[in-house]
């Protein structure tokens, strides 16, 4: 199956923007103790990630997402342009602190534990997304995470359905991603791990397998998504969609740092989905998107291309 999307000017990404600082351990820390390790910072937030993703894949990309008028606001801005990302409507606000995430890996690169201030986000409330709603029938696609609050999402879909433009959305994490259960039937492609299809469904826990991850992806479908994508980190992840639903095997890859991975996902399947290319390849593209970060320092892959995502490709 694959998709047809109308002609727009750009894909709309909609979310959070920020600075991931990451601490990997040299060897397994005891609690309340100091250790050797390696600790990087790069640039990140969840849609401001995948708008780079998009960017380096050739696809035209405008951001809306809000940062502080501060050295860490300015990196940013200065790395979005870079990449190519159109950031000309991202609002600086004063006097506030750009967006963190702060990750402590494990000495594999898996994620452990994570803190998030992503408390500027606020501000990209219902009348920021009004004064820039000329923006949305001009757009082929609009990408959200679920760093934005219940009354923005509200008027985001409400824009998105007066101008019909289809809505994919990144759960973002397990204690954000109820605040997208309201809009599923609104969702055209929905992304979460097994966590956050979790909450979703209104479960407490998932058990890890792919034919939980296929049942979650059912559920979401069944919701309203018309493609669910559940992810399984090292086993692949599981897709729906109409009649459609199956299993794609992660690529086995050394792990550096996982931060992004998930993001880079989202980011190929969306960048074979505008190009029309069959399901199951566009989801294929995003396993090999996936791939390229988990053996990056970077939460972006600053070399990604289509060339190289292709490169990947494995069938």
């Amino acid at each position: 199956m694959s998709f047809t999307f109308e002609h727009g000017e750009y894909v709309l990404v909609v979310g959070s923007a920020g600075i991931d600082v990451k601490g990997r351990p040299d060897y397994t820390p005891v609690s309340g103790a100091s250790v050797p390790g390696r600790i990087r910072s790069s640039v990140g937030g969840v849609a401001r990630n995948i708008a780079e993703n998009l960017a380096r894949l050739e696809v035209p990309t405008l951001l809306l997402s809000a940062v502080g008028d501060d050295a860490p606001g300015r990196r940013v801005l200065d790395r979005c342009t870079e990449a190519g990302i159109d950031v000309s409507h991202v609002k600086i606000v004063p006097g506030a602190n750009t967006g963190h995430y702060m990750a402590i890996l494990t000495p594999d690169g898996e994620l452990s534990m994570a803190v998030n201030d992503y408390t500027i986000t606020s501000t990209i409330n219902a009348a920021y997304l009004l004064e820039h709603e000329t923006l949305f029938p001009l757009a082929q696609m609009i990408i959200i995470d679920a760093n934005l609050e219940d009354r923005t999402l509200v008027t985001l879909f409400d824009l998105a359905a007066k101008y019909r433009v289809p809505v994919c959305a990144d759960p973002t994490t397990p204690s954000l991603a109820a605040r997208l259960r309201p809009f599923l039937n609104r969702i055209m492609m929905i992304t979460p791990n097994l966590m956050e299809a979790a909450v979703l469904w209104g479960r407490s826990s998932l058990t890890y397998t792919p034919e939980t991850a296929l049942s979650a992806a059912q559920f979401l479908l069944e919701r309203g998504v018309r493609i669910a994508v559940v992810t399984l980190g090292v086993h692949g992840l599981a897709y729906a969609s109409g009649s459609d639903r199956g299993l794609i095997p992660a690529i086995r890859t050394e792990v550096v740092d996982e931060t992004g991975a998930g993001d880079a996902l989202t980011a190929g399947v969306i960048f074979g989905l505008l190009h029309e290319v069959p399901l199951d390849e566009a989801l294929r593209l995003g396993v090999s998107a996936a791939s390229l970060t988990l053996r990056s320092r970077e939460t972006v892959v600053k070399e990604l291309s289509q060339e190289l995502l292709y490169d990947q490709l494995v069938f």
